[in-house]
């Protein structure tokens, strides 16, 4: 007999939109919910859109200071609130204030956070923990909701490479990641790529909350039952070839631009630099390229990350409420 996850009915949601001020669907998005909330609402949800770094928004920058999608850790958090902090660690301790503290009870059930890319990454879904059963059930809902879309799970568990994003004060922390789309630029369907994967969650946290019937089977059922999903856990961040004065000496070889989410063997082009020397892949596994090329983490000097695919299982759910 599968054993059964319990789980508390979910309650608070935020939607979290502008945490990258030149990430625009999500501005676009919370800006418009927030004046008519219509279609993100849901019976017995309290479901927040919210702008979380307006300053940048305004700039249409990334941030004013500092990435606030990395500054969310206890320690930024707990400091004492001064002008002469970054805007973004001040900005943090607010964001802490109103939906969590992070890590205690009062905090917000799910966070979505909304996000573009400039590389080809499609729809994807950011997981924070394997362990995690709700979200697992909840990916496997909205990748069901979307196809024949692709819609591809990252998996940012890590001993040194995971980071303190906007959403891990919730309990659950969602990202929501979509593109390719410039920054600074609004594209149709990536607007309703998004509108469509938020729809699909909210959907997902009502049927848990109410007990209704199964996706796929259409029977009523208290339960969703025990699922899995393939996703791509990060290994390694690459950075560019880079020169004796530390400028990139090589970009993104052809044959590899674009193709995020495609196995990459070893031997296969991963550079080129301007003399035509091809840098090949190292190492004795195929791995699966992530963030090829993103425009904004060419300061954090990352050309790609390597990630490796393997599938995830949860347990059957049911919410307290039956």
């Amino acid at each position: 007999m599968t054993s059964c996850v319990v789980e508390e009915p979910i309650k608070k949601i935020a939607i979290f939109g502008g945490t990258h001020g030149n990430e625009l669907t999500g501005v676009f998005l919370v800006t418009h919910w927030l004046r008519d909330g219509t279609e993100v609402h849901r019976a017995g949800l309290d479901v927040k859109p919210f702008i979380t770094n307006p300053r940048a928004v305004e700039k249409c920058t990334r941030y004013i200071d500092c990435d606030l999608n990395r500054v969310f850790d206890l320690e930024n958090l707990s400091k004492e609130m001064s002008e002469d902090l970054p805007y973004e660690v001040r900005r943090a301790q607010e964001i802490n204030h109103l939906f969590g503290p992070k890590n205690s009870d009062d905090a917000y059930d799910i966070v979505f956070d909304l996000h573009n890319t400039t590389s080809n990454m499609g729809c994807t879904l950011i997981l924070e923990d394997s362990r995690n059963d709700f979200l697992i059930q909840m990916f496997h809902y909205i990748k069901t909701c979307m196809a024949p879309l692709p819609c591809s799970v990252y998996l940012i568990e890590h001993p040194s490479l995971k980071y303190a994003t906007t959403r891990s004060i919730a309990k659950y922390p969602v990202g929501i990641e979509v593109g390719p789309q410039p920054h600074g630029v609004l594209r149709a369907e990536i607007l309703d790529q998004m509108r469509r994967m938020i729809k699909h969650a909210l959907d997902f946290i009502q049927h848990f909350n109410e007990g209704q019937p199964d996706v796929q089977e259409h029977t009523a059922s208290k339960e969703f039952p025990s699922c899995s999903i393939d996703v791509y856990k990060i290994m390694e961040k690459v950075d560019y070839p880079r020169n004796e004065s530390g400028d990139v000496a090589a970009v993104i070889h052809p044959d590899l631009q674009d193709q995020d989410w495609k196995p990459l063997h070893p031997g296969d082009p991963v550079f080129v630099s301007l003399d035509g020397k091809v840098t090949p892949l190292g190492g004795d596994c195929t791995v699966y390229p992530v963030f090829v090329n993103e425009a904004a983490y060419y300061e954090k000097k990352e050309a790609f990350a390597k990630t490796t695919k393997l599938t995830l299982r949860a347990k059957s759910i049911h919410s307290t409420l039956h």
